[in-house]
């Protein structure tokens, strides 16, 4: 197995591993975002869901982003190691650049599959998950509907935004992780890992993650609105990125960027502290079943 093959797997790994974890807290970010005034807060929005809903109702939408963004984070963490090889294999910059290129050229997936997780998540709200009573059964039905009525263009909803919110977020998240490690969170950089580094890869990952979604999120507020809404009279209430934003500061003011953006920071933590040290740990175990020398990220 290539060393880019490895860097491939362990990202797909390490992206099932944050799926299952975030999956829950993901569902209440959206609902914040896109159902205000419907929730008073994360607790509310979780114990209504339950309520209202069952267990189910925190799942809504997994199918997409487990197959999505396993393969999503393929993506990432194996364009991010072949680019940070033309950039240079270390420093900040590199990796600021390495991932940033990796964010846009994931965006091309990320997009249609946020737009089909975020429909299932905000459909039959407050009801019981019947699937007859449903607009779409499942993820891929979700899928083939949109494209049966709106064709390519409208499995890209959002796509602008998209860009926008990831290029620069996977380039502070990877820069992150990579001052973090070999500072005040120094790992082993030789792929012999102990339990010490495993628990500074999870701080460093947590840390990464949240200081992304810090630095992106308005943007992520203004996505979800786009492709969470749904056609009136033949016609979106947003027509884009500019349209959304001004309809929202209008309407809302500058709190309506912000919100659901605790309930975001609480998930990035775990959900982005598993993702990294999965990848990690896989690399090495990968590496050392191909009897290849670790390649130091």
């Amino acid at each position: 197995m290539s060393k880019f093959a490895i860097e491939y797997v362990s990202g797909c790994v390490g992206g099932m591993a944050g799926v299952v974890v975030g999956q829950p807290l993901d569902t209440i970010k959206v609902r914040l975002q896109t159902q205000r005034g419907m929730y008073k807060g994360i607790t509310n929005c979780y114990l209504t869901i339950l309520k209202k809903e069952g267990p189910k109702g925190l799942f809504k939408g997994m199918s997409s982003p487990l197959l999505g963004l396993s393969f999503i984070n393929a993506i990432v963490f194996g364009v991010e190691a072949q680019t940070r090889h033309y950039f240079g294999t270390t420093g900040a910059l590199s990796c600021f650049l390495s991932g940033s290129t990796a964010g846009l050229v994931q965006s091309v997936v990320c997009c249609p599959m946020e737009l089909i997780k975020t429909q299932m998540q905000v459909q039959g709200i407050g009801k019981k998950s019947v699937k007859r009573t449903m607009k779409y059964k499942t993820s891929l039905d979700a899928l083939k509907q949109i494209y049966r009525h709106e064709g390519i263009r409208g499995c890209y909803r959002g796509m602008l935004a998209t860009v926008i919110r990831d290029t620069p977020a996977f380039g502070t998240y990877f820069m992150t992780y990579e001052l973090l490690t070999n500072t005040v969170l120094e790992i082993n950089k030789e792929g012999n890992y102990q339990v010490s580094d495993i628990m500074k890869m999870l701080l460093s990952g947590g840390i990464s993650g949240m200081a992304s979604w810090m630095i992106t999120y308005p943007v992520d507020v203004v996505k979800s609105r786009i492709q969470a809404d749904h056609k009136r009279d033949g016609q979106y209430k947003y027509r884009g990125l500019i349209s959304a934003s001004q309809t929202m500061y209008r309407n809302e003011g500058l709190s309506a960027f912000v919100i659901g953006l605790n309930s975001s920071l609480l998930r990035a933590f775990p959900v982005n502290a598993a993702t990294f040290a999965v990848v990690q740990v896989t690399a090495q175990y990968l590496y050392n079943f191909s009897n290849q020398e670790y390649v130091k990220r």
